[in-house]
Parts: structure tokens; sequence; C-alpha cells
């Protein structure tokens, strides 16, 4: 099974990340545009019809959220608490607290979805709520987090930068038009179906070109606990929830494998755009994700047990 694993779903997704690195390598690809083209149409796109094809019941998102909320907070204390044993720094606090709740759903967890499911649109309509309540905090508590560590108050900045982005919109629109069963024209739904087919590679070439800018450094300790939290304890306490909340099937194994995502980008992005210890977080996002070869193979093994 681990070898199965290893060539259909994580080999094909860091073969990808690989040959994104290569290109920024080579070619020194606009990151910024890449990026806007995957954030403000491909993604939102993927998420919408995984919505609006969604087969989730409104019981079933309820509980999705309640995983989420239970999820990010047991993370917290953790994350706190290990601040406190480790005596770190308000700015280092935010920034490990950010490292090991921030994940990278998007760009990582969705391809990830995708290849392990097949294309289920339940299991994908799930990550995609993931990832909305994701991008949610990120740009609340995320920047709250960092706002607070270097006392500064631009909340207007962070409800501006909530409100623009489009994945959000997507998922209530998607859902509306799911729920009142209202029929797609072929010029809306064709060009959006093919923006979803086009998300596993695009996310992962743009995370490629995205990580390969991050130096390689492995003397950090404190980038080691963080990478133990979110690689280990962060599924531990996904599958405890799983367990708590009576799930199987493919709502279990989806929500078991979204709590092993590898720290998000959007991490060391708010690190950089704050100045709040953006070598840390640059550090956390870059070997978290190698790491995850490892410990998502053994999770996605662990999932189809369920």
């Amino acid at each position: 099974m681990i070898a199965t694993i290893l060539l259909e779903v994580v080999l094909p997704v860091f073969v990808l990340i690989a040959f994104g690195s290569l290109m920024q390598r080579l070619f020194q690809l606009d990151l910024y545009t890449l990026s806007k083209i995957n954030f403000y149409f491909i993604t939102p796109a993927a998420v919408f019809m995984s919505m609006y094809h969604s087969d989730m019941s409104g019981e079933l998102l309820g509980t999705v959220v309640m995983f989420y909320a239970l999820y990010v907070l047991i993370l917290w204390l953790l994350g706190t608490v290990t601040g406190r044993l480790f005596k770190f720094e308000s700015s280092m606090k935010a920034a490990f607290n950010n490292s090991i709740m921030l994940d990278n759903s998007g760009n990582y967890g969705m391809p990830i979805n995708a290849l392990v499911f097949k294309g289920d649109m339940l299991a994908s309509s799930m990550q995609a709520l993931i990832m909305s309540l994701q991008s949610l905090l990120t740009f609340t508590y995320g920047v709250i987090a960092i706002q607070g560590a270097k006392m500064k108050g631009n909340y207007r900045s962070m409800l501006i930068g909530f409100l623009k982005m489009p994945v959000p919109y997507a998922l209530v629109l998607g859902l509306l038009l799911h729920v009142l069963k209202a029929p797609l024209p072929l010029f809306v739904s064709q060009p959006l179906t093919y923006a979803q087919q086009s998300m596993v590679a695009i996310a992962l070439l743009t995370l490629g070109a995205q990580i390969v800018k991050y130096p390689l450094k492995l003397y950090r300790l404190d980038v080691y606990v963080s990478m133990f939290l979110k690689l280990i304890i962060g599924p531990a306490i996904g599958c405890a929830l799983v367990f708590a909340l009576g799930l199987k099937g493919i709502p279990a194994q989806a929500l078991l494998i979204a709590s092993g995502m590898p720290t998000g980008v959007n991490t060391s992005i708010l690190a950089e755009e704050y100045r709040n210890e953006p070598d840390f977080a640059a550090q956390t996002v870059l070997l978290s994700t190698l790491f995850n070869v490892v410990t998502i193979t053994g999770l996605i093994s662990l999932a189809k047990m369920f």
C-alpha cells in the first residue's frame, strides 16, 4: 500500500513541485503573476465547482467546521504552551503559532485531495471548505497575532485583505447555487471546469517556484519543534477528533489527511510583510514541505483504514 501511495500520489505531487523549482531556477518566473492567476481564478474556480457539485449535507458541513475549529484551537494551546516553555519573545510566539496553525490547504492540500480521492466530489468539497476556513484564519488570527506582536493596529488593512479574497465568495456562491439546484450555462461551466482540471498542475508548479527562493538552513531547533507539532501532533489531533465526532469513510479520510498539511506559504508571506521572524517562517515552510513526503505517505496509509 505504501509503495502504491508513493508512486500514485506523493511522487506525482513532488515531481510537479520539483519542476516548478527547476523552472524558477532556469527562467526566473514572474511569481507575482503566477500567484495571482492561481489565487484569483484557478483556485476559486475549483472551490466553486467542488461546492456546486458537492454531496455534503448541512450536518456534515457543520461537523467539518466544528472539526476545524477544535483542531486549530488545540494547536493554538500547544503553541502557546511551547512558546512559554522556550521563553519566546512576543514576535516569535506569533510566528511560531502561525507556523503550526496556518497550513498549505490550497495549492498543496487540494491537489493531494484530488489525487488521493480521484476527484470525488464529497472529498473535494470538504477540502475546499477547509481551505476557505484556513483563508479566514490566515487573514484574521494570522494577521492580528503578528500585528499584536509588532504593536501595529492597522486592522483596516487586514479587513480589506480578507474582503479581497475570492475563495470565500466562490464557496458561498457554489453552495447557494447547489442548494437552489440552479443550472449553469455551458459557457460558464466549461471554462470553470477547465480551470478546475488545471488546478493540480498549476498549484504545485507555483508552490515549487515559491519555495525555491528560501535558502535551506538545518540548525534551528525551533523550526524542528514547529515541524513536530505540525506534521506529527497535528495529524494525531485530527485522528482523535475524527473518532470523537464519529466520522467514517470518505469524510473521516478527507479530514484526517487535511490535518497533515505542511506549513502554508502565507505564513512566510505574512512574516515578510510585517518583518516578523521572516527567516523562521521561511524555514518552516520549506522544511515542513520536504519532510511531508514521509508524513503524508504514512497519513494516507492510515486514512485508508477508516
